[in-house]
């Protein structure tokens, strides 16, 4: 469902961004901005042709950027003709490596690209350096463990006992996502660098507050959701990835008359800081493998409770979805600020002609906490100590960026 969803649904989710205007609003006089066309084409490649895997497409928007990044670093501002080349250089190299299956529309893009940019010199250097940075990346990236079957490497939990994750109803999947904390990150020393602390104690006061929570608030005939909650659950039930790729494509439009290589640069951290949160997320997911509430709650005597949302086939705490909204607050807020120059209207593939309009990044975490919880798929700790893990990362990925551009 996750897949087809966001296969389908990334061109609809830049609703805006100010909103009641076109997220793009090009007129024929005005230049092409070369860092939105490739963030756009990075987009549809991914979505026509990307992994099923979330975190193995972060990885190609990581390499990608990065690369371009690389290619960038140290080039006068005004050699506008080599940035624009070494970013579509960089770009497509990744792209045609990672999903060859796009080469034809990838290479009309680039052909686009260069057609705007004057012959000589510049031009073929900044293609000739983009390349260069993509492969470099591509090679140090190769066998990091970020490919989709070994992101979902196989899982047997180690009992039944009380408190241990199990395949969840209804349809009682293997465990997934496994296989993210045995992978590479870009940036940590090592996968279980930031491990949270335990998740409360089963039958502890906050263990039962929580449990309690979901059983009213996250069920499916709940008397107690409103429809306003409800909305907001459906909402962000989707890909954190896909559902974030709206926000930050606004931050790289307001970003506009930086340097290209500090655009470039925000979107690889963004997704350096997604991948590398993804893997200290499994790591302390499967050190702890605390049962979902649909688990616990059944197993307390309500057996035909049901959540309001199917469950994913992973651990409980940390929440995927709010380590992922932590860490992109963190990158957006630092890199480009806390609010947004204008007001912005994304959409939603698990909400379809559903649109919300937001003016800071910190928002998006607030409704993700609250989201996870009236789903009924995660209690509330599991939602903050993950937003908390995510902060954790994504700081980490910032502080230590400069490792990654030499």
């Amino acid at each position: 469902m996750r897949k087809s969803l966001a296969l389908a649904a990334i061109p609809a989710l830049i609703v805006s961004a100010v909103a009641g205007t076109p997220a793009v609003a090009e007129t024929q006089q005005a230049p092409v901005d070369v860092a939105l066309e490739w963030y756009d084409v990075t987009a549809a490649t991914i979505t026509a042709a990307g992994a099923p895997t979330q975190v193995t497409n972060n990885r190609t928007w990581a390499i990608g950027w990065l690369a371009a990044a690389r290619a960038l670093t140290g080039t006068p501002n005004s050699d506008a003709a080599f940035g624009d080349a070494a970013l579509s250089g960089a770009i497509h190299e990744t792209l045609v490596t990672l999903i060859p299956a796009r080469k034809p529309e990838l290479d009309q893009s680039l052909a686009a690209t260069l057609a705007r940019i004057p012959d000589g010199t510049a031009e073929t250097a900044g293609v000739a350096a983009g390349r260069r940075e993509a492969r470099t990346v591509l090679a140090a990236r190769t066998g990091d463990g970020l490919d989709p079957a070994s992101v979902n490497a196989p899982f047997t939990p180690p009992s039944a006992d009380p408190g241990i994750w199990r395949p969840t109803p209804p349809t009682f999947s293997p465990a997934t996502q496994y296989g993210n904390r045995l992978a590479k990150p870009f940036v940590l020393q090592r996968p279980d660098q930031f491990r949270l602390a335990p998740p409360p104690k089963l039958g502890s006061p906050r263990y039962n507050r929580d449990l309690a929570e979901v059983k009213a608030d996250g069920a499916a005939n709940s008397t107690t959701r409103t429809q306003t909650q409800t909305d907001t659950a459906t909402f962000w039930l989707g890909s954190s990835y896909v559902l974030y790729t709206a926000p930050l494509r606004v931050a790289v439009d307001e970003a506009a008359r930086r340097p290209l290589s500090e655009r470039a640069k925000l979107v690889a951290l963004f997704h350096v800081a997604s991948v590398d949160t993804q893997i200290a997320t499994s790591d302390t997911k499967y050190a702890y493998l605390r049962w979902r509430p649909v688990t616990a709650i059944q197993a307390a005597g309500t057996a035909d409770w049901s959540p309001l949302h199917n469950t994913p086939a992973h651990p409980d705490y940390p929440s995927g979805h709010n380590t992922y909204s932590g860490a992109a607050e963190q990158v957006l807020t630092t890199l480009v600020g806390a609010r947004t120059a204008k007001p912005y209207t994304i959409g939603s593939p698990s909400a379809p002609g559903a649109t919300r309009t937001y003016s800071n990044w910190r928002q998006l975490t607030l409704e993700n906490v609250d989201a996870r919880v009236w789903s009924g798929i995660h209690t509330r700790t599991a939602d903050t100590a993950g937003v908390t893990l995510g902060r954790q990362v994504a700081a980490y990925a910032l502080q230590n960026a400069d490792r990654l551009f030499r």
